[in-house]
């Protein structure tokens, strides 16, 4: 596998030379260009080739949400990574609605840097644990919430045991069904069981079709 090549956008330059010095040692990534805003980082997509595009959040012109968006519908084969000093909800939510593959904050260490490069290049999902875990419940309660308020706990994401609901987390993290086997003693038919279970209950094909069907919910 070659090198994953990755454009870095953020509208402060110290930052986006930090990541550059960081990780231009490493022999599986290569920093392929920068970008001041979003919009510049869409416009140098076709010039640099990207596998991945490290995001800002709050860049002039076009935010790294917005990018985001626009980088899922034009370039598909293209990864976008949230890489922000905000450790909210709405921001998290909104990143994965707009097609993000990933979401890290500026304070994460180098080894998850990469290790969020590799999940995201590969087509996967990565949210560390300091924020899928809050991202995954609030989702779920407020799915509980507007259920109550109908009289009725109608919402597919109700349906979810403890037990899936930690797995559902630990899936957004990025970790496949041996690494969340490992992390909470299962076997590993256990955990794909429980998959297989999580996509009964809510009806859906996979479940990146269920964190979508949690970010619609909250819109509702």
């Amino acid at each position: 596998m070659g090198k994953i090549r990755v454009l870095v956008a953020d509208d402060h330059a110290v930052v986006r030379k930090g990541i550059r010095m960081l990780l231009e040692d490493e022999d599986s990534v290569e920093i392929v260009g920068e970008a001041a805003d979003g919009q510049e980082a869409i416009d140098r997509i076709p010039e640099t080739k990207p596998d991945v595009v490290m995001l800002d959040i709050t860049m002039p012109n076009v935010s790294g949400i917005e990018a985001a968006k626009t980088i899922a519908q034009q370039y598909s084969s293209v990864k976008s990574l949230i890489f922000s000093m905000h450790n909210n909800q709405d921001y998290i939510l909104k990143s994965v609605e707009s097609g993000a593959s990933g979401y890290l904050l500026k304070d994460t260490t180098k080894e998850e840097i990469l290790l969020a490069l590799q999940k995201v290049s590969q087509g996967e999902k990565y949210f560390p644990p300091t924020i899928s875990s809050v991202f995954v419940d609030a989702l779920l309660g407020r799915s509980r919430g507007r259920a109550a308020s109908r009289g009725g706990d109608d919402s597919p994401l109700s349906k979810l045991s403890r037990k899936e609901r930690q797995i559902l987390s630990m899936i957004a993290e990025g970790l496949n069904s041996r690494e969340i086997a490992e992390k909470l003693g299962l076997s590993i038919r256990t955990v794909t069981n429980h998959r297989a279970n999580m996509l009964r209950k809510t009806k859906v094909k996979n479940t990146v079709e269920l964190v979508r069907i949690a970010v619609e919910e909250k819109k509702a």
